[in-house]
């Protein structure tokens, strides 16, 4: 009896707790812009981390995608040092129950390039588990072979400047819903600089912009919200009118599984 508890007090967690699928769930205006965003709900992108050093300066967003793991961009150059804040929504507040967590290992992608900012992905080896709650859940991963076509309506989220030449970054989470573009179509915009290994969204009145990067692209896919980009580059003025180029995960997915498994 008491073994069948235990499984069905399981099911029950991973139900609530299973990737992709907030306790508290998002309001997206219009679908629902991190320039012309919104704020979030709070809570309802529990998978969004904030990477800060150790005076608290928030300098990067991730995306938690399991107990003990966390995925940022290579650029964000997290170290040792630096601090993973799990459950957080506003950064100006000290009544909220975030968790403080010290990094183990990083994993920059060996083939990440400086110049063209190709393979732009560092996995975080957390010191120890997250705990899973209402606040603190993972986002699902996209497959090696999943497809997310052109005009499909995503969201990417942070903590990013909401002017390009804005003093501060905003203390409480913002939102941003993004159509995704082609490759083809992204390269009018940036020419040969697209690669196989990025995806393009907005372009479209929104933007992702400084201190957003690192952070989530996320796609709907069987009604679980799907990690498919990760903030890397875009327009030195975080122009709405430009789309931001993420990380492709889909391509980057096999590395990941292999230095997760090896770690």
């Amino acid at each position: 009896m008491a073994f069948l508890w235990i499984l069905s007090c399981f099911a029950f967690i991973s139900a609530a707790y299973g990737c992709g699928r907030p306790a508290i769930p998002p309001v997206i205006t219009g679908y629902s812009r991190i320039v012309n965003g919104e704020e979030a709900v709070p809570h309802s992108w529990p998978w969004q981390v904030s990477l800060q050093d150790y005076t608290g300066f928030h300098f990067c967003g991730g995306s938690l995608i399991s107990e003990y793991w966390v995925v940022t961009a290579a650029h964000c150059n997290v170290r040792t040092s630096h601090r993973v804040i799990l459950g957080e929504h506003d950064r100006s507040s000290n009544s909220e129950s975030i968790q403080v967590m010290k990094v183990d290992k990083v994993f920059k992608h060996p083939k990440y390039n400086s110049y063209t900012i190709n393979n732009d992905i560092l996995l975080i080896k957390l010191a120890s588990p997250a705990q899973m709650n209402m606040r603190v859940s993972p986002v699902c991963v996209a497959e090696a072979g999943d497809s997310y076509p052109g005009g499909m309506k995503c969201v990417t989220t942070g903590w990013g400047l909401t002017r390009y030449n804005a003093s501060n970054t905003p203390p409480r989470l913002q939102q941003a819903a993004l159509p995704l573009l082609t490759n083809e179509n992204c390269s009018r915009y940036w020419g040969n600089k697209i690669t196989n290994l990025m995806i393009c969204a907005g372009a479209s009145g929104a933007s992702s912009c400084m201190g957003d990067s690192g952070g989530p692209l996320v796609c709907q896919k069987g009604g679980a919200w799907t990690l498919v980009g990760i903030v890397s580059w875009g327009s030195g003025n975080c122009s709405t009118s430009i789309p931001g180029v993420y990380a492709r995960v889909t391509e980057l997915r096999a590395w990941m599984d292999q230095t997760i498994a090896a770690n």
